[in-house]
């Protein structure tokens, strides 16, 4: 009896939880087939009806946004992004874990460290050395990408470096390998099932942050990313498209979302690898 009623309570607490998370999802989704007008009046009504305008906040959003264009650059800096991270902090990882002085520990507890340092304590410096080194492109995103998100990537991948047996180097070294093949035929693959998680958890922050690239790049170049154009459906004096915006969100975050129901089963097996003491 205790048992099933554990579970109802479960159940019942899961439910909640999922109408919770869904609930803005689809309130973007029904009301993106609504008229401007009718979003305000009434947001929680199904578009039916006189609220229902089919396509047409799709339309007005593309023409006025240009979402196409934005979207192609998005797609380029999360990927390369997301490739530099998984490809240099797996590298930086593997040697701070490996090659034990105080030089490597100090260098660890500073990308620990620097998760946890506010983003806004450091963005008014950062836009400025990103003038200075000429970073203000798409290029520059990638390396600020890298310098932002480094500190997560080495500390999920020095976890699971940890648990990968030293035996198994030496054995690639006894056979001629030098320390870069090692890493690239031994440990990298091994390492799949974290690299995996963290292109996950990178992919979702680059592809839907807005802040560094309107710090950086901002509204007047070509190089905009999706959260910019949909932020400037927003008027100087607060005037909004509603429907043009809330047809935007659908079509921004599908893609991202798509993404991540392909790839969750990989986030809990990447975390639980590298959860080990060491």
């Amino acid at each position: 009896m205790r048992n099933k009623l554990g579970k109802t309570f479960t159940y019942l607490v899961l439910a909640a939880v999922t109408v919770v998370i869904l609930f803005p999802l689809l309130f973007i989704l029904m009301n993106s087939f609504k008229g401007k007008f009718f979003i305000s009046k009434q947001p929680f009504d199904l578009p039916v009806g006189n609220l229902f305008v089919g396509l047409e906040n799709y339309s007005n959003g593309l023409l006025k946004t240009g979402l196409l264009q934005a979207a192609g650059w998005s797609f380029f800096i999360t990927v390369v992004s997301a490739g530099l991270l998984i490809l240099f902090t797996s590298m930086t990882a593997y040697y701070l874990t490996r090659v034990k002085t105080a030089w490597t520990s100090a260098l660890y507890f500073l990308f620990v460290f620097s998760m946890v340092v506010p983003f806004q304590m450091v963005m008014f410096t950062m836009v400025d050395l990103a003038e200075k080194l000429h970073l203000r492109n798409p290029l520059g995103m990638c390396i600020l990408y890298l310098g932002f998100g480094a500190g997560l990537c080495v500390f999920m991948f020095a976890g699971f470096v940890k648990s990968i047996p030293k035996e198994i180097e030496e054995a690639a070294m006894i056979d001629g390998c030098n320390p870069l093949q090692n890493f690239a035929r031994v440990v990298f693959p091994v390492l799949r099932p974290t690299a995996v998680t963290v292109a996950i958890l990178q992919v979702m922050w680059i592809w839907n942050d807005y802040l560094l690239p309107y710090l950086v790049i901002g509204v007047s170049t070509p190089y905009k990313t999706i959260p910019v154009v949909i932020q400037m459906l927003v008027g100087t004096n607060g005037n909004k498209d509603m429907g043009a915006l809330m047809a935007m969100l659908v079509l921004s975050i599908l893609p991202i979302i798509l993404f991540y129901m392909a790839c969750q089963k990989y986030i809990i097996e990447g975390v639980v690898a590298g959860a080990v003491k060491g």
